[in-house]
């Protein structure tokens, strides 16, 4: 059984490699992720056995979910989420998770998925924390097709997460929709006790200033505080801790609602440098890939599952989105939208997990899903870049896609 120490080195190992191969071999033709759980799943227990998620990386690795869903959070403008966008966003995904819903329950009827509920939450998942750098990277962020895909991506990750909570918790769904709305009440007192320090003319505020660039690094230090804290108060309502995470995000973005350059750098530093590195290759050490290959009917039902219900719905939403009249999005960008909304991982590996502790999937099935959400990882931002070359959508500017 690999040490502690042993895991630690072959999982930084991967995290320095895997930008080394995605750039010098790959040409960036591959997203740096995947080549991560590719790594992740060679080291693993269960190819070389090199490495294995004992406590400490358990903890890293929780850090780096945490991390992962701070950032999305982060980048996520409320405004537009209450906006005729954002709305647009949130109906499409109800209507997501009632198309899968109904989808699994009828071939549940022929005992060949179990742990319906579950496949259908990770079908209406969006891997809006994976897609950001290669929305970055590529200027699509800032364009009228990047805010209306962080509109549905949004939506894609903070449903599924409160599916989660409601529809899977052990205190059925009354019982969760009421500590749903006690974990809210908390996240508002802690954006309250945060706003009312984070004053002008406040002596909090004025060290956390003098400290931002000297070693004692105050802000960086403060967001990590806000993230376990509200991690640690999901884990103390049974909640998934993703769910602190994100709120995290939110209320960091109200405090600095026009962004702060310097602390986004230091950061994404930690979190891109480290944490959600460790994420990702400890991630494909659960995968077992034998299991894979012995279901590939059920890897291919999964992808078509995903593609038909969050694809082909946001494809349609996007498609019929008008302003004055005129469509705003041409068919590539429609599906371009479509393939970028079908891109999950984190939820599905989020919402695996918890199936899986409660008894109500296999490991075998919950590789199966993990990889599934890792192919989507791999060929859908390929292949929705690959429709908008040349073009940056909603702008009308040209975009260079990498």
């Amino acid at each position: 059984m690999p040490s502690a120490g042993d895991s630690l080195f072959w999982v930084a190992l991967c995290a320095v490699l895997a930008p080394l191969l995605t750039g010098l071999v790959l040409r960036g033709k591959v997203p740096e992720v995947v080549l991560l759980l590719v790594l992740g799943i060679v080291i693993g227990p269960n190819v070389l056995d090199l490495a294995e998620t004992g406590e400490g990386i358990a903890m890293l690795r929780e850090l780096g979910l945490g991390m992962l869903f701070l950032l999305a959070g982060y980048e996520i403008e409320v405004e537009e989420l209450v906006g005729r966008g954002g709305r647009r966003a949130l109906a499409t995904w109800l209507i997501c998770l009632v198309v899968a819903l109904g989808l699994i329950a009828l071939i549940g009827l022929s005992e060949h998925i179990h742990a319906e509920v579950a496949v259908a939450i990770a079908l209406t998942s969006t891997a809006l924390g994976t897609l950001l750098p290669i929305l970055k990277d590529s200027g699509l962020l800032t364009t009228g097709f990047g805010r209306a895909l962080m509109n549905h991506g949004a939506y894609g990750e903070l449903g599924p997460i409160v599916a989660m909570a409601v529809l899977l918790g052990v205190r059925g769904p009354i019982g969760s929709v009421v500590v749903l709305g006690a974990f809210a009440l908390l996240a508002v007192l802690v954006h309250r006790l945060s706003v009312r320090h984070s004053r002008e003319g406040s002596r909090v505020l004025e060290v956390v200033r003098r400290g931002a660039e000297t070693s004692g690094q105050t802000q960086v230090r403060l967001v990590v505080l806000l993230l376990v804290t509200l991690g640690a108060a999901a884990a103390t309502f049974e909640l998934d801790a993703v769910l602190g995470a994100f709120a995290a995000g939110f209320i960091l973005r109200r405090l600095i609602p026009e962004g702060h350059e310097s602390l986004e750098h230091k950061l994404e530093g930690l979190a891109f440098g480290l944490l959600i590195p460790v994420f990702f290759i400890t991630s494909g050490m659960a995968i077992d890939p034998q299991a894979v290959v012995d279901e590939p009917v059920a890897l291919v039902a999964f992808l078509a599952l995903i593609l038909l219900v969050r694809g082909g719905l946001v494809l349609a939403a996007t498609w019929t989105t008008r302003e004055e009249g005129n469509r705003v999005f041409d068919r590539r960008e429609s599906l371009s939208m479509g393939l970028f909304a079908s891109t999950g991982l984190p939820i599905i590996v989020a919402v695996t997990a918890v199936a899986v502790d409660a008894g109500q999937m296999t490991p075998t099935n919950a590789s199966v899903l993990v990889a599934g959400g890792a192919v989507t990882v791999l060929v859908c931002p390929l292949l929705a870049q690959r429709l908008l070359a040349g073009r940056s959508p909603g702008s009308g500017e040209p975009v260079e896609v990498r």
